[in-house]
């Protein structure tokens, strides 16, 4: 590969780990925005708990993936 097509690749990658950590945890504390509202419940800190692990494993399961996929390409 040239060396620019790799920057692009890992740069790409960086992104989508940022993506997919931070994607449930803003989502958790809108929805926990909203149900405060609706309801009058304080529920933002258990849905931001609740984004934060979700986070945490789909950025797990994408570097386990990333992972993977990057060692069969070196044994090929």
């Amino acid at each position: 590969m040239r060396p620019d097509k790799d920057v692009m690749k890992y740069l790409a990658m960086v992104t989508q780990v940022g993506i997919s950590m931070l994607a449930p945890i803003v989502l958790c504390v809108f929805l926990g925005a909203w149900l405060d509202e609706k309801s009058g419940w304080s529920t933002v800190p258990m849905l931001l708990i609740l984004g934060i692990l979700a986070g945490g494993r789909n950025t797990w399961i994408l570097l386990q993936g990333m992972i993977r996929q990057e060692g069969g390409k070196k044994h090929d």
